[in-house]
């Protein structure tokens, strides 16, 4: 299967899909609740990816529309060059080839993540978790219906339904070429899949995302944020664990007991360094460590810092390198702060949960890659692509 389809034919599939998935909402929402009642687990993020309802379907649906509303990108040039001799020089975008989508729960990964990867004129291989089996075997279903209405062989998009013993033997001896993998999921499978994969692999999915409390904060602001970013979503790698608080923040002890008090109307556990666990409903942390974690959960780390410069060390050396905010009205502030700290996002006063690839422009996304190589931050179906060199001559030797 190495023929290209055109993007007339890749858009077709994505509508007919679109189509598909509203036909079959009330039978996808009934499959779904079969793998929500296997769950058993205790993992309140993983329960919140795991279960599909009406809104999750509408989201599927619009991201399939905006993919067939996007250009194609595939054949964008990129470089051209007329080199002395007469050769003509064209660097244009190509497909990776197959690409391996290995995540964690999420049903709606099986349609938004393989219609990026499918219309950016890939092969997809998707390896589910074993919570959303049905969910997933019942939408790549849809897929194989889609592109057979199309005469388009459904090797396009192939589920591995492997347990972790089997996922590890196809990384380390893929039964097929394999030119990408995005594993999407917690640290876990991340390290899981760099630790056996034989090819290229891109870090997705890592919060650990900090707020800066500037002394020239708006603390009213800063309230919101901190609250939009813990509360709205607990299991999105947008969400904030981190809040770093200056220690000359005016009117800084009415903020804090404001912020606890917000932070235990919605639960959240309250954990504090040395400074900030001298307030009544913050729990003094015993190791440092605890500053790399990641929580997906009703938990934050409030911690005080004397300086700029304080702030961005600390966010530099536990944040994951995904998302950091400055609340700050003073703009030379957060230039320093934005320039300093080694984040795929960077912000001034608003929210980390706006890293994502809808809110960016980007329509769906892929992953939000906190690599450096290839692609940083949300990758869209434009990230999607590599590229290749055409060269055209009329008997040119060099």
């Amino acid at each position: 299967m190495n023929t290209m389809l055109t993007h007339q034919q890749r858009n077709a599939v994505l509508n007919t899909m679109a189509t598909l998935i509203a036909q079959e909402r009330a039978s996808i929402l009934a499959i779904n609740k079969i793998d929500v009642e296997n769950y058993s687990g205790e993992d309140i993020a993983m329960y919140d990816r795991l279960k599909v309802d009406d809104s999750k379907v509408d989201g599927m649906i619009l991201s399939l529309q905006q993919l067939i509303e996007d250009s194609d990108p595939l054949g964008k040039e990129l470089y051209n060059f007329t080199h002395e001799n007469g050769m003509k020089i064209i660097n244009k975008t190509a497909p990776f080839g197959t690409v391996l989508i290995i995540y964690e729960s999420r049903p709606d990964v099986t349609v938004e993540a393989a219609g990026i990867a499918f219309k950016s004129g890939n092969k997809i291989l998707l390896k589910g978790g074993k919570e959303s089996l049905n969910s997933n075997l019942k939408i790549v279903e849809l897929w194989h219906k889609a592109l057979a209405s199309h005469n388009i062989t459904t090797d396009w998009v192939a589920y591995l339904n492997y347990n972790r013993t089997e996922t590890q033997e196809f990384l380390e001896n893929p039964t097929q070429k394999l030119d990408l993998i995005v594993p999407r999921g917690g640290e876990k499978l991340i390290a899981f899949t760099k630790q056996h994969a034989k090819c290229p692999v891109i870090v997705s999915g890592r919060g650990n995302n900090f707020i800066y409390v500037e002394s020239e904060a708006d603390t009213d602001v800063a309230l919101k944020l901190i609250m939009n970013g813990k509360t709205a979503k607990i299991s999105a790698c947008n969400a904030v664990d981190k809040v770093l608080i200056a220690e000359d923040l005016p009117n800084k002890e009415a903020f804090i007991q404001n912020l606890i008090q917000q932070l235990k109307e919605f639960k959240v556990e309250i954990l504090g360094d040395d400074e900030l666990s001298k307030f009544e409903n913050v729990a003094a942390f015993e190791d440092d460590a605890i500053w790399f974690e990641e929580f997906l959960d009703y938990k934050i780390v409030l911690g005080s810092v004397a300086t700029i410069q304080e702030a961005i060390t600390k966010i530099n050396t536990y944040g994951g390198g995904h998302s950091a905010v400055i609340i700050t009205k003073n703009n030379a502030t957060a230039q320093q702060f934005m320039e300093s700290v080694d984040s795929a996002a960077v912000y001034q006063n608003a929210s980390t949960r706006f890293t994502d690839g809808g809110q960016f422009g980007l329509g769906g996304e892929l992953a939000i890659s906190t690599d450096k190589l290839h692609h940083r931050g949300p990758m869209g179906l434009h990230h999607l692509v590599t590229n290749k060199w055409y060269v055209f001559g009329d008997g040119q030797i060099r």
